[in-house]
């Protein structure tokens, strides 16, 4: 899994010669997407500009009000299989919606074919976490091509370089510190924090790799939104069963800014910190990148220092398996 990680900079490179069909933009913007390929989804949406309204849908369908809107439906999934994906576009092409599909192939291509659907296929033949800087640039080119995001190629390639520059080749500080906060977080659970927006987004995709390659549970929370709540299950003990990581974007909000340092100050009564990790880069895509991809080596390092494979998810195929074989 690490030599994956390590392409991630070459997949953002990947997407600077696409030159795909943009959606309307005059309409909402769904983004359907499930696991790895939401994540990319929700990546590429935070670059929208404008305040265009974007929507990561996450379930079965459509939002309650897409049809309504008449809203342009943009389909991601890795696989090309994920039955809540394709549960969207049979609902999009039913009420005459425009759809647009990202995949690698599967039943979504066949779709696309079948429609006449614009698709950007991406390569194939990785666990759909890996691949998610080649869904992330494709759905990014989309955006850009429908006029959402002002300048896709300037993102992709800030963020590939800066992340080469982190990741070095499995020697860079990336590396490093993911590393440290593998060992820091031996024997403990994971609450990582982020501000709403980069640093949130960020935090759950530390989350769902410590959950896939680390194969332990790991849960992310947002601020503000944890100070109302949250805040309050920390109390003395708390940090011999769980490790706060503390992930702030240089664009956070002043007010989150001071959340999250106050955060940390009151939870650090209660729990030693395992770590405090700080985004780099000028652009949405970098400075996420440079938040997320620590979490990446983190998560493979939990599963190394646990002699555990990181590739396989037996526990998710088991599930699916079983779930298939209820619907026949």
């Amino acid at each position: 899994m690490m030599e994956a990680i390590l392409t991630l900079p070459d997949q953002f490179r990947w997407g600077l010669d696409l030159d795909p069909k943009g959606v309307d933009a005059d309409r909402p913007i769904v983004l359907l997407g499930m696991g790895g390929s939401a994540m990319a989804a929700t990546v590429a949406s935070l670059a929208a500009v404008g305040g265009h309204p974007i929507t990561v849908h996450r379930s079965y369908g459509l939002p309650n009000w897409a049809e309504e809107s008449r809203a342009s439906v943009i389909a991601v999934s890795y696989s090309g299989n994920t039955e809540e994906v394709l549960s969207g576009v049979d609902a999009a092409l039913s009420a005459g919606l425009e759809v647009a599909a990202i995949a690698s192939g599967g039943r979504l291509s066949q779709l696309a074919d079948e429609h006449g659907l614009p698709i950007v296929l991406v390569p194939s033949g990785m666990q759909p976490r890996a691949g998610m800087g080649y869904q992330a640039a494709a759905t990014m080119r989309v955006l850009g091509a429908s006029g959402v995001i002002a300048d896709p190629i300037g993102e992709l390639a800030e963020a590939a370089a800066l992340v080469d520059d982190q990741l070095a080749g499995g020697a860079g500080p990336a590396v490093e510190q993911g590393n440290e906060i593998a060992r820091t977080l031996a024997g403990k659970t994971a609450v990582i924090y982020g501000g709403f927006g980069v640093g949130a987004t960020a935090a759950y995709r530390w989350k769902t790799q410590l959950n896939e390659n680390g194969k332990v549970p790991a849960y992310a929370s947002v601020v503000p939104e944890m100070n109302h709540n949250e805040l309050e299950g920390w109390h003395p003990g708390s940090g011999d069963h769980f490790a706060p990581v503390w992930l702030h974007d240089s664009q956070d909000h002043p007010r989150i800014t001071r959340r999250l340092d106050l955060s940390r100050s009151v939870i650090g009564d209660a729990a030693a910190d395992a770590t405090t990790v700080h985004s780099s880069g000028a652009g949405t895509l970098a400075r996420l990148s440079s938040l997320a991809i620590v979490g990446d080596v983190a998560s493979v390092a939990v599963a190394e220092r646990a002699g555990t494979d990181p590739v396989p998810v037996e526990s998710i195929e088991r599930f699916k398996l079983q779930l298939g074989k209820e619907d026949k």
